[in-house]
């Protein structure tokens, strides 16, 4: 091995001039291909809501995200840090890449020679064999091993480009093991210059198109998690045509990479349902690539005949989303799935092409009624009555909000009046609302804007009268739905999850712990919405030895009841709080704790269609309110 690289010293005019058409041949190319694409994503509808302030948390998600690459390497360790080899190898060769080309020149800038030039070649050297083993491992990875969520079709284009990034670091690398003045450096340089220039107009053809969009992606997301955007003017439906398309709906879809991190974490998908969050995706970069953003052709259509939505998206499917968020936390390009799903569904209440008797059942009942469950009001004051609850008058710190669950069913009853118990030991003065509405948690989700926004208006319009300052709930998507969505119709209080309350007074809450296991699921809305993981499994450690779940925290298994779903009647397929069910119970803990009436809900049928004695259901207001004094723990009838 030489000193340093070893790179020609002069060219001749003919080698000059070829090199140049090469080249330009190359990005005449590449820009032939994704100009068309950047025109359609140009094309497309501006977002009416984008903001690009506050410009530091992009910039900060830009460097973890992009250049360390923290989420591609956290979620998937082994292939994630594969690729962000790939990525850093090809950040190293950005000014070595520039060198080569003005070398070629005859106007190269970095002497081998030099200290810097030394220096800096040896730095690409490491990084270039780090790439080279990782775009190897990613070849075996996709050719050999074939994890079945990238796909049952394998991309030979995807061999072609990790041959092509291999042997760029290969003929780089061997010009250390020859001299400037020998006719391999000469080899070795046009070896290298036409593979780069060969892998150039490749790009905008495959998905390794990622490498130009996803930084962008990643810099313009919609700047909050499930973020979904407000429906402007009396003509924006939702996504039912090409026009309604925004230019970062666009983006996102032709940044897809086809990684199949979606897919491996979606519930739906999971359970053997027709929705795979990659195809639905795809399907709208196969709308734009067909018919283009100016289109005033349906977006939802049914399953192509090789079992993708090519033609285009699926209706069925998108109404399979759980809203759970494990898609958009997993992408490691940007890709906001949610507020592309719920815009799909929006497109399809509005303009009557969703037909579901249950649907129609909900959407009825909240038009005409309080709560999504379709039970009287009068339900609800009976329940506060024989519970003793306070009705806040103003000058009680909190309101505690029942929402549908803690108002009409038993065991959601159970579960707040447990928190209520927990309360009173603190001291914290509280009181409930005389009427109070469901929060449209399940409509918002649907698709059913009409609705969503009767029902936040007068809940807003309902607490403003009651001078109600903090909120404080036992459902994570009420929280969710009273602190983001009920923003564009005015200025909700503030308000936090039950178990986030309980959590500030942990210190002052009596320790029992019995020595029992409790398995804690994390609620999709508490944990990857909100971030909430800690909080309650400390207060599970409380009153019992916590067990973790093989999928907890961020990776978190759906319970199926989000998105409006536990409304919409049998699913196809393995039910998915049944899958989520035998794997809590798998852990052989005595109770599943909840912090979610509807996760407890779903369970709760789950766990009845069992076979063997199945574990005790509690949600941790109840864990904790177990080791309350007696005279804490009064009795209330909430049947």
């Amino acid at each position: 091995m030489h000193a340093t690289l070893a790179e020609p010293q002069s060219f001749s005019l003919t080698e000059k001039l070829i090199f140049l058409i090469l080249a330009a041949t190359s990005l005449g190319l590449f820009f032939r291909r994704f100009g068309p694409i950047l025109k359609r994503i140009l094309a497309s509808k501006k977002d009416p809501d984008f903001k690009l302030a506050p410009v530091g948390r992009r910039v900060w998600d830009f460097f973890t995200e992009v250049i360390c690459q923290a989420k591609v390497i956290k979620q998937r360790p082994l292939p994630g840090l594969a690729h962000a080899f790939v990525f850093w190898g090809f950040c190293a060769f950005a000014l070595v890449t520039l060198n080569h080309a003005a070398v070629g020149l005859g106007i190269g800038f970095l002497d081998p020679a030099g200290v810097f030039g030394r220096f800096y070649y040896y730095l690409a050297a490491a990084f270039a064999i780090a790439c080279a083993v990782g775009i190897a491992g990613l070849f075996v990875r996709r050719f050999f091993a074939r994890p079945r969520w990238l796909g049952a079709k394998v991309s030979y284009e995807s061999g072609v480009i990790a041959w092509l990034i291999f042997v760029l670091m290969l003929t780089y690398l061997a010009a250390f093991f020859t001299t400037k003045d020998s006719a391999d450096a000469r080899t070795l340089w046009w070896l290298h210059t036409v593979t780069l220039l060969a892998f150039l107009p490749i790009i905008p053809h495959t998905k390794h198109l990622h490498l130009v969009l996803s930084p962008a992606t990643i810099f313009l997301s919609r700047g909050g998690f499930s973020k979904i955007p407000p429906l402007v003017g009396d003509e924006d439906f939702g996504l039912v045509t090409g026009k309604d398309l925004t230019q970062l709906v666009s983006l996102q879809a032709y940044s897809c990479v086809e990684c199949g991190r979606c897919s491996e974490h979606c519930p739906a998908t999971n359970t053997g349902k027709e929705l795979n969050p990659k195809e639905v995706i795809l399907g709208l970069r196969g709308y734009l690539n067909h018919v283009g953003p100016a289109s005033e052709d349906a977006l939802l259509n049914g399953v192509a005949a090789d079992g993708t939505y090519g033609n285009h998206v699926s209706q069925k499917a998108v109404f399979q989303c759980t809203t759970c968020g494990a898609c958009e936390f997993q992408c490691p390009v940007g890709i906001e799935h949610l507020p592309i799903m719920v815009g799909l569904r929006r497109g399809a209440v509005n303009t009557g092409t969703w037909e579901d008797d249950y649907g129609a059942k909900l959407f009825n009942q909240l038009e005409r009624g309080s709560n999504a469950l379709g039970i009287s009001a009068l339900e609800r004051d009976k329940f506060v009555q024989k519970s003793g609850f306070p009705i806040f008058d103003g000058t009680q710190e909190y309101c505690l909000w029942l929402g549908c669950m803690g108002a009409y069913d038993p065991k959601g009853r159970e579960i707040v009046t447990a928190f209520a118990q927990v309360m009173n030991y603190l001291g914290t003065s509280f009181g409930v609302l005389k009427k109070e509405k469901c929060t449209g948690d399940p409509v918002r989700r649907l698709g059913n804007d009409l609705v969503f926004q009767t029902l936040a208006e007068e809940n807003l319009k309902n607490l403003a009268q009651n001078k109600v300052k903090k909120i404080v709930s036992i459902c994570p998507h009420c929280v969710r739905t009273i602190q983001e969505d009920w923003k564009a119709y005015g200025t909700p209080p503030e308000i936090e999850h039950h178990t986030e309350f309980m959590a500030r007074f942990a210190d002052r809450l009596p320790k029992q712990n019995s020595g029992g296991k409790v398995v804690y699921h994390d609620p999709c809305y508490l944990g990857r919405y909100r971030d909430v993981y800690e909080q309650p499994r400390e207060l599970v450690q409380i009153s019992a030895t916590l067990v973790e779940a093989p999928r907890h925290k961020e990776r978190s298994f759906c319970c199926g009841a989000g998105g409006g779903l536990v409304f919409l009647g049998e699913e196809t397929g393995d039910r998915v709080s049944h899958t989520r069910a035998k794997e809590l119970v798998a852990t052989g803990a005595q109770a599943i704790g909840t912090a979610c009436p509807f996760c407890n809900s779903m369970f709760r049928d789950a766990l009845g269609e069992m076979d063997g004695t199945a574990p005790e259901l509690m949600d941790v207001a109840q864990l904790v309110a177990r080791g309350l004094p007696a005279k804490e723990q009064t009795t209330v009838r909430v049947d």
